[in-house]
């Protein structure tokens, strides 16, 4: 995950080129651009960090649905496939009542409807060029788009309650978690999306799971679990997210949190492979009393990250 670091955005663009380099000549295979509601656009970071690499995956996860139409949607993401070269993949979601009624002044009446009939626009308009011809009862349509002549553009989609694991299945190309843990993957995520995906005659769906890490001693595992809940914290209040921590053995992100040696975050990890985890997109959280500290975490555990790609 690259992106949600706070600084100066004078400096920003520079800094995203520069961490997507390095995360690409460290081996790691995908990179993910949250969209934070004050922070740098996520299709803007990736039209930046596709100039400054050749060969990783570079996604969104995820970019809220109802602040962009489905068309202006797939034109800014089509242009950014284009500078990516075919390396974009489109994380989308209906986001949080918090987000889209509190800060944006939207509706968030019936977010799973209005996915499946934003869906159904975003797949003609990525089908094509040509014209995108789709009327339901969110959208009416009629738009030529030739723009779409780079390669076929993957989306996923954030989904945790049982609706949305199935248009996820059954109209994407898989979901992309955040506060998902072992049990709440194994038991409920991947075999209702599985599900879905077979019933539609779609390929078998990716999971990609959202999960904090941090290299640190043993002993200063609680502690790390303390810290990660204030930087990442208060999320879980969302009644999305704690429908899904209620399917699972977490309770907030600490829980969540992949701390310790070596073998303590390999174990954890491999727990989330075995649950049915298809990709990792993993949150850094750098951990130390002083800035120097946490600098120094911050590399120790990108550095073993990057060690663990072949095998995870």
């Amino acid at each position: 995950m690259v992106g949600p670091d706070r600084g100066r955005y004078a400096e920003k663009p520079a800094k995203l080129a520069a961490d997507a380099a390095a995360a690409e000549a460290a081996g790691f295979t995908s990179l993910w651009v949250p969209q934070i509601p004050d922070d740098f656009d996520a299709l803007t970071a990736l039209t930046l960090m596709g100039q400054a690499t050749d060969r990783v995956e570079l996604g969104t996860a995820v970019l809220p649905i109802q602040s962009r139409h489905p068309i202006a949607m797939a034109q800014q993401a089509l242009s950014t496939q284009a500078v990516c070269e075919g390396r974009l993949t489109l994380g989308i979601g209906p986001s949080h009542h918090w987000v889209v009624e509190d800060m944006l002044g939207l509706s968030y009446e019936k977010p799973a409807r209005l996915v499946r009939h934003y869906l159904e626009v975003l797949n003609a308009a990525f089908a094509g060029p040509g014209p995108v011809d789709v009327e339901n009862d969110s959208f009416r349509v009629h738009n030529p788009l030739d723009i779409t002549d780079i390669t076929p553009t993957p989306i996923l989609l954030a989904a945790l309650a049982p609706i949305m694991l199935k248009l996820a299945g059954e109209l994407a190309g898989g979901t992309i978690l955040w506060l998902a843990d072992e049990r709440a993957i194994g038991d409920h995520i991947a075999p209702s999306i599985t599900k879905a995906a077979a019933d539609a005659g779609r390929p078998e769906p990716r999971i990609v799971a959202g999960v904090p890490v941090t290299l640190c001693p043993n002993d200063q595992v609680d502690a790390a679990r303390e810290w990660a809940n204030k930087m990442l914290g208060h999320a879980e209040i969302s009644p999305n997210y704690q429908r899904l921590l209620d399917r699972g053995d977490a309770t907030d992100v600490g829980d969540i949190l992949a701390a310790g040696d070596e073998e303590a975050v390999l174990t954890r990890l491999k727990r989330f492979k075995d649950a049915g985890v298809t990709d990792f997109s993993v949150r850094l959280i750098a951990f130390g009393k002083t800035l120097e500290e946490r600098i120094a975490s911050k590399e120790r555990t990108l550095e073993f990250l990057a060690s663990l790609c072949p095998e995870l």
